[in-house]
């Protein structure tokens, strides 16, 4: 995840924005195609929704950082 979260920090909010909303949509796919037929690997579910944890949580660090500039 390391290695994941280095090339996220390097992107723009925007473009992080987007790929939350894509990686959302997503997840709401695989929620609904889960009760129709099941999957062959049970944990992708999980992989998306740590997935989206972790570019939320850079969004909110870089919009904190912005804020922060602003100030000073």
């Amino acid at each position: 995840m390391k290695k994941d979260t280095s090339a996220l920090r390097q992107k723009k909010v925007s473009e992080l924005e987007k790929q939350a909303s894509s990686i959302y949509e997503e997840l709401l796919k695989l929620n609904l195609s889960k009760k129709s037929s099941p999957v062959k690997d049970t944990n992708v579910i999980f992989k998306k929704r740590k997935q989206l944890a972790v570019i939320l949580t850079l969004i909110t660090e870089k919009k904190e950082l912005e804020k922060i500039n602003k100030v000073k």
